[in-house]
């Protein structure tokens, strides 16, 4: 966003005013700008530069406040112009880089990763799960259970170990067993979860007549394999009751949009989903979300890869008031740790 009408003084006085208002979390009035910045103009001017501000829809008064808040449109100028964000000391990259190098099992990497971010901007942090269309199949094994019970344990990516458990129309010795993951291995092996999934319902309705028995219930096991969980969790969610202690947010009909949201996950896996391909950090602001339920929130987000793909992103939410300078950095790096986390080859980020 440009704003070729503003000079170097009303850039400076809208900066100087949100970073105020960020911080104390109140209007914020020409004497108390005056008095507090390095602007060196007096009440009169500034009130003059307020009211041009506020005519361009950069600040407006709240209610019947003498003083200014930002709008979407201001902080979206002063996110993408006037900030200046400064990156991590190493020993503070080191001290976040112990809180997930040490985790061997993927699900809890995930949880942790959002945990440190809430815990970095008391704030509440997510993590979505890797996409399902970004894992591949390495290996398939079968394992006989009772009851007509098989317990699959498939391979994907970097050596990703999953288990389910499925329940076949007969029961299967371990030698039909046995054939049937052959078999998968040998067709199957390399291609994404979403490739085989799609692969062997298309088996299913076209082939039928020309597969052999091993052949079709390896092909009905695949199937019950690598379906989607209804149940499975689409992202991890931390500190969410952090929000209840921003004014802001705290309006009752706001906070149980905004937790209706969490619990529907249909917004925040679709605002989390554009975020996917875009290249480093991603800020939302209010209501460019889209949702009214974020109007009052801002979300920083960045994605984090496996074996150089894309596959999740992550972030903080907020109240549009946060401390950017603060949250971009924390975001930035803890997406290239969550990377690093889940490649062990990866060398660590700087």
């Amino acid at each position: 966003m440009s704003h070729p009408q503003l000079n170097e003084r009303s850039l400076q006085s809208l900066k100087a005013l949100i970073e105020r208002y960020i911080s104390d979390g109140q209007p914020v009035g020409s004497r108390v700008l005056a008095k507090d910045s390095d602007l060196k103009l007096s009440p009169a001017t500034i009130r003059n530069v307020m009211a041009d501000l506020e005519d361009m829809g950069l600040i407006h008064s709240p209610h019947t406040s003498a003083g200014r808040v930002p709008t979407v449109s201001g902080y979206r100028l002063f996110v993408d112009s006037l900030l200046t964000v400064k990156p991590l000391a190493l020993q503070e990259i080191t001290r976040l880089q112990g809180s997930l190098s040490r985790i061997e099992d993927r699900g809890q990497t995930l949880e942790a990763a959002s945990r440190l971010l809430s815990e970095l901007s008391q704030m509440a942090g997510v993590v979505t799960l890797p996409k399902r269309e970004m894992l591949y199949l390495r290996h398939i094994e079968f394992l006989p259970l009772s009851h007509s019970r098989v317990l699959v344990i498939f391979v994907t990516n970097e050596q990703e170990v999953h288990n389910k458990i499925i329940h076949t129309s007969r029961l299967f010795s371990p030698a039909e067993l046995q054939q049937a993951a052959n078999y998968l291995n040998s067709v199957y092996s390399g291609r994404s979860l979403a490739a085989v999934r799609d692969a062997v319902l298309k088996e299913l309705q076209d082939d039928r007549e020309q597969m052999n028995q091993l052949m079709l219930d390896a092909i009905k096991m695949a199937q019950m394999a690598f379906e989607p969980d209804e149940k499975k969790e689409d992202f991890v969610l931390s500190g969410e009751t952090n929000l209840m202690g921003f004014s802001e947010l705290s309006d009752r009909d706001r906070l149980r949009s905004l937790f209706e949201a969490f619990s529907q996950k249909q917004s925040v896996i679709h605002l989390l989903d554009q975020c996917m391909k875009a290249d480093g950090v991603q800020i939302f602001i209010g209501e460019e979300s889209g949702y009214e339920a974020f109007d009052h929130c801002s979300l920083v987000t960045s994605s984090y890869s496996v074996s150089d793909e894309v596959v999740g992103v992550l972030g903080v939410i907020g109240p549009t008031r946060m401390a950017y300078e603060k949250i971009i950095p924390y975001v930035d790096i803890t997406a290239k740790l969550l990377s690093a986390a889940l490649n062990p080859k990866s060398a660590s980020p700087s």
